[in-house]
């Protein structure tokens, strides 16, 4: 049976593992598909790729699928990956995770903080973890790093006082000694964090890909969230992602199948959580007019005809 490529770029974390149950139950494989999955640095080298034509979906933030859409993205005006969301992922909890001298949010003044990027979502929710915490801005100084793992890295080696991070990375800083401020989840209800995003040439020039694409993700999640599968699951991740220790590994599954910090059951989309992202944005980025619109970013016709499929 000959396979078609599906060219796919994530960022590294937990949050991957319905797809790499895809990728060895063979799911991907029955829908006659196999993945070229690179794990991104940075969502400046993701958008790039995409924009490129060198990917085709894009496992990324609901906020980068904003930012692009708004000529807002980090990657600059001449980079458009033309991203629409096709479907739900995560709620995504983000903890502000920082080096074992940094027991409070005064502990912050004067010290650099790590982000992918200086225009992201994720440096918005930290732009409000401050403000909530009576932080200016200016009182702490962002510096964009790169994706989690280079995030992490370099609060450990000592570069930067702090980051936001997720899992299972979150696990491994405090593990590590690292202290965890606080959690996104404890100042927002909901909040939409990963999303599964098509390029849009791609969702009009090969539908059926991309819904099997669908498919085995949506078969990927259902065997994952089984639980007469944890064991396996667990051990799948720790494969895939041997920094996670044994002795961690139970937590970091724990937080990755709880809906209110992990994977959205079904794919689902977090309307709610949609409407958090643009706030944030609104308030703390570059947009010179409130963001309310949400369907502007969306495509959900294939994964509802999926959903049919599925339910039939």
């Amino acid at each position: 049976m000959n396979l078609e490529t599906l060219r796919v770029i994530a960022f590294p974390g937990a949050p991957n593992l319905p797809l790499f149950a895809a990728i060895e139950q063979g799911f991907l494989a029955r829908e006659g598909l196999e993945l070229d999955l690179t794990l991104t640095p940075s969502s400046v080298f993701q958008a790039e790729q995409c924009a490129a034509g060198h990917c085709q979906i894009a496992m990324t933030a609901f906020d980068n699928v904003v930012a692009y859409t708004e000529g807002q993205g980090a990657a600059g005006p001449n980079v458009d990956p033309q991203y629409v969301v096709v479907m739900g992922a995560t709620q995504l909890e983000l903890a502000l995770v920082t080096s074992p001298d940094i027991k409070e949010f005064t502990d912050l003044k004067g010290r650099t903080l790590a982000l992918d990027a200086l225009a992201t979502g994720f440096a918005f929710v930290l732009s409000e973890m401050l403000e909530r915490a009576g932080l200016s801005r200016d009182e702490a100084e962002f510096v964009a790093v790169g994706a989690t793992p280079q995030r992490w890295e370099s609060v450990k080696a000592g570069e930067h006082a702090g980051t936001l991070t997720i899992e299972p990375f979150t696990t491994i800083a405090r593990r590590a000694g690292s202290n965890v401020l606080q959690r996104s989840s404890d100042l927002f209800d909901t909040y939409q964090g990963g999303v599964i995003a098509a390029c849009k040439p791609f969702v009009s020039q090969h539908p059926e890909q991309l819904r099997g694409y669908l498919r085995a993700y949506l078969d990927g999640l259902d065997w994952v969230s089984d639980p007469e599968n944890h064991a396996a699951a667990a051990e799948l991740l720790q494969a895939r992602m041997p920094a996670i220790r044994p002795e961690a590994v139970d937590g970091v599954m724990r937080n990755l199948l709880n809906p209110a910090s992990g994977l959205t059951p079904g794919g689902g989309i977090l309307r709610a959580g949609m409407e958090q992202v643009l706030d944030l944005r609104t308030r703390h980025g570059p947009s010179e007019q409130a963001l309310t619109d949400i369907e502007k970013y969306l495509d959900l016709t294939h994964m509802e005809a999926v959903a049919k499929e599925r339910s039939a």
